[in-house]
């Protein structure tokens, strides 16, 4: 199990939540445009509940979301205007 400070030295981002969990998120540049952003959410003993890859356009706009953790639910695309 993943501790707090493992997690903040891990993910460079992060916010409380209501419930006392965190959400985490680290971003990278896409390879060809736009940016990855991996968010991790854990509860209030740090423990992970959740995990998504979030892909985003030129523009910034979310374009697609893949969870993958605690199931590999496969890829969501998003409706941009």
């Amino acid at each position: 199990m993943a501790t707090r400070e493992r997690n903040e030295r891990k993910f460079p981002f992060w916010e409380e939540l209501s419930n006392g969990g965190r959400r985490y998120w680290k971003e990278r540049p896409g390879v060809v445009f736009g940016a990855q952003r991996i968010v991790k959410f854990v509860d209030a003993s740090e423990v992970t509940l959740r995990i998504v890859q979030e892909v985003y356009d030129g523009a910034g706009n979310l374009i697609e979301s893949h969870q993958k953790y605690p199931v590999d639910s496969g890829h969501l695309y998003h409706e941009t205007e």
